[in-house]
């Protein structure tokens, strides 16, 4: 009976497979983490240039359509929505997983001066100073693990993009 034991406790058999069962379990974790997180820095990354861009292009509008200081004209919010959604101004393929248009916001304010430097350029003679748009979207984050059931925390991603109206 003692020699048995002394057999058994020199056995090695099985020794790979008990490592792996006890390895699995962290491989996963770490395989499932690398995903997600590479997952949420693309959609973060695809969010922050939309917007971008967005702010470049509603940049380039007429000041005809940013009247005063608060205000802009429908017709360059709608584009500039479609072009942080679709890329471009009209489309059927989303850039950014999950986007809608109530998630983003175009806005405008004017600048009486940069810098204590007064206005030059194309705002010479403008009551109003630089006006700059501001593009900004919020909108929730779609794990990759929250399609195998496993649901955590809310996460917004959130973007915003301010740029000089050119009037171009």
């Amino acid at each position: 009976m003692i020699r048995l034991f002394h057999r058994l406790a020199r056995n090695s058999s099985g020794a790979a497979a008990a490592e792996m069962a006890l390895v699995t379990p962290l491989l996963l974790i770490i395989m499932f983490g690398s995903v997600e997180l590479g997952n949420y820095f693309m959609n973060e990354h695809s969010l922050v240039k939309a917007v971008r861009d967005g702010a470049r292009f509603a940049a380039r509008q007429s000041f005809t359509s940013y009247p005063d200081c608060s205000t802009v004209g429908t017709s360059a919010q709608d584009a500039t929505k479609n072009v942080v959604m679709y890329g471009y101004l009209s489309g059927s393929a989303v850039l950014t997983p999950n986007i809608t248009t109530s998630d983003i916001t175009v806005s405008t304010s004017c600048a009486a001066s940069a810098g204590g430097q007064s206005m030059l350029g194309i705002y010479r003679g403008r009551a109003t100073g630089a006006q700059m748009v501001t593009v900004s979207a919020t909108v929730a984050y779609r794990s990759v693990l929250g399609s195998f059931g496993f649901s955590g925390a809310s996460i917004n991603l959130n973007a915003s993009s301010q740029a000089a109206v050119q009037g171009i």
